[in-house]
């Protein structure tokens, strides 16, 4: 067993496996590969993985994301907290965005740069890993990281932190007050 963090690399083509696991290889992962999108459960029930790095299309001649998003909605369901980086060579704006909708954590295309895809898997990582800490906190705890970082986001105004968490200002101070921000 390996102390590196273990990523899942999903893609059919045989050369961007490769090419993506040396690259994050290189940057202190561990890489476990995948051609198609069929093992995913599996492959998340049985290692816990840091991150994963998801091809958008497998089909041949598919260009519309759809079987990237169902294999992140697939991962999702294996392991709510894993965090997933997208990637595609066709697609653009409206792809990403709508992949960072349904929870991706971040998105990139091919051909990449290896120290942006290590960038992004990283972060992804870091994700994964705030979100497995979380799981094992207290409702009041998850409530006063919740209110700080709407409190960061915009910049100590109450009135848009609030709106952001869905509370009323008074709500808000309230719950302020019992956490000591």
């Amino acid at each position: 067993m390996t102390d590196r963090p273990a990523v899942l690399v999903v893609d059919d083509d045989p050369d961007v496996l490769k090419a993506a696991s040396l690259a994050l290889g290189g940057e202190g992962f561990a890489v476990d590969a995948a051609a198609s999108p069929e093992a995913l459960e599996a492959m998340v029930q049985a290692r816990p993985f840091a991150a994963a790095l998801l091809d958008m299309n497998f089909a041949a001649g598919a260009r519309s994301g759809e079987e990237g998003l169902a294999g992140l909605s697939r991962l999702q369901t294996a392991d709510p907290a894993l965090g997933v980086v997208l990637m595609t060579t066709y697609g653009g704006v409206s792809l990403a965005v709508q992949g960072l909708k349904r929870g991706a954590a971040d998105f990139v295309m091919k051909p990449w740069r290896n120290a942006e895809l290590a960038a992004a898997v990283r972060g992804a990582a870091e994700l994964t890993a705030e979100r497995r800490a979380q799981g094992e906190l207290s409702l009041d705890e998850l409530e006063k990281r919740a209110i700080e970082r709407a409190l960061k986001a915009y910049d100590g105004n109450i009135s848009h932190a609030a709106q952001a968490l869905g509370l009323t200002r008074p709500a808000l101070y309230r719950r302020m007050e019992r956490h000591g921000l």
